[in-house]
C-alpha cells in the first residue's frame, strides 16, 4: 500500500484537497468550507473518498490566516483548530500547517514557464528576492529569499496594511470607506469583497444607485462593456493593485520579480495586462527607474499553493 501525504489549501471559500508524492499531486477535490463545521470534518470527507490502496500518514495544509502556536484559525471564517489535536483526530503521524501565502510562495520556484504570464518590462535577477501578492477572498502577501540551502519563504499579513491613495479620486473613495470601516486596509479594496466595496463607493460618488452586484457580476458586466460604473471599478482595482504591488516590491527590493496570484485576475488576464497596473507599479517618483527594472508576472496556474505544499522537501530551481 503506497504511502502518500495529504495536502490542502484552505481558504475562506473553498478547501482544495489532494494527495502528494514525489513532489507532485493528484486526486484533487474542492470542497466548500461553508459546508463543513470544521477542517477535520472536511478532511474526513475527502479521505473517505480516496482509493483504498492509498495510505495517508502525514499531512501539510495551509490556511488563510496567521500561523503562530498550536491553535490556528482562518481570518475570514470561523474555522479554528489545535494542530496537535487535529493530527491525532485524523490518525496522522505528522501535520504541518502553513500560512496560505507561504504555501503559494513556496510553489513559485516550481512553476513551469507556461504557468505564468509576463506583464510589463523588467529583467529578473537570478536568486533575487521574490514578492508574492494575490487578491482572492482576501489579499495575501509573502516573499521568497534565496539562502545557502535554497529558497526560504517569509510569510506576512501585508494585505492588512493601510491602503494608500494615489489620486484624488482614490482619496475620495477611501474617505467613504473609512467612514464605513474605520481602518481601510489594502484587502478592503483588493479582494472579492473589495471589488464590491469599490463599486458601492463609486456609485455614491457618481450619484448612481447601487444594483447590489457581487464581485463576479461586477467583473462580468465590466468585461462585457455593459456598465460604465463596473468598468471604472475594474480599472480602479487594477491600478490600486499596482500601487500596493509596487510598494511591496520596492520595500523588499524584489529583483527576482513580483508574482501576482489569486483567483480573481486570471478571469480577465488580458485586460489586466493592458490596465494601469504596470504604470502604477512603476510610478514611484525618484525610484521609478528601480521599479521599471523589476518584472511582474501574473500566475495562471490554478493551484500554486498545492504546488508549494507538494514541493515540501523537494529542491527547487529558480524561476
Amino acid at each position: 500500500m503506497p504511502a502518500v501525504s495529504l495536502i490542502a489549501d484552505i481558504g475562506g471559500t473553498n478547501a482544495r484537497f489532494a494527495v502528494a508524492r514525489d513532489g507532485r499531486f493528484d486526486h484533487l477535490r474542492v470542497l466548500p468550507t461553508g459546508g463543513f463545521p470544521s477542517m477535520q470534518a472536511a478532511a474526513r470527507e475527502y479521505l473517505a473518498g480516496l482509493p483504498g490502496d492509498l495510505k495517508v500518514t502525514r499531512a501539510a495544509l495551509d490556511i488563510a490566516g496567521p500561523v503562530s502556536g498550536d491553535v490556528v484559525g482562518l481570518t475570514n471564517m470561523s474555522w479554528s483548530f489545535s494542530i496537535a489535536a487535529a493530527r491525532d483526530e485524523l490518525g496522522l503521524t505528522e501535520l504541518r500547517v502553513l500560512n496560505d501565502f507561504a504555501a503559494t510562495a513556496l510553489g513559485i520556484p516550481h512553476l513551469e514557464p507556461g504557468d505564468y504570464m509576463t506583464v510589463g518590462g523588467g529583467t529578473r535577477v537570478a536568486h533575487g528576492t521574490i514578492a508574492v501578492i494575490g487578491p482572492g477572498t482576501g489579499l495575501g502577501v509573502a516573499s521568497l529569499v534565496h539562502g545557502t540551502e535554497g529558497w526560504v519563504v517569509v510569510p506576512g499579513e501585508g494585505g492588512h496594511s493601510t491602503m494608500p491613495p494615489a489620486t484624488r479620486e482614490e482619496s475620495r473613495i477611501l474617505d467613504l470607506l473609512r467612514d464605513r470601516f474605520g481602518h481601510v486596509s489594502a484587502e478592503r479594496v483588493l479582494s472579492g469583497q473589495g471589488i464590491q466595496n469599490l463599486y458601492e463607493a463609486v456609485c455614491i460618488l457618481s450619484g448612481q444607485p447601487s444594483r447590489g452586484l457581487s464581485d463576479r457580476e461586477i467583473t462580468a458586466a465590466a468585461l462585457a462593456g455593459e456598465d460604465a460604473i463596473c468598468e471604472q471599478v475594474l480599472d480602479l482595482f487594477c491600478a490600486m493593485l499596482g500601487t500596493v504591488a509596487g510598494n511591496l516590491a520596492m520595500t523588499l527590493g524584489a529583483s527576482g520579480g513580483a508574482f501576482i496570484t489569486g483567483g480573481i485576475l486570471p478571469r480577465f488576464a488580458q485586460r489586466f495586462a493592458a490596465s494601469e497596473f504596470r504604470n502604477r507599479f512603476e510610478s514611484k517618483g525618484r525610484l521609478s527607474g528601480f521599479l521599471q527594472s523589476i518584472p511582474t508576472y501574473l500566475v495562471t496556474h490554478s493551484n500554486p499553493a498545492l504546488v508549494g505544499l507538494a514541493s515540501l522537501g523537494q529542491t527547487a530551481s529558480p524561476v
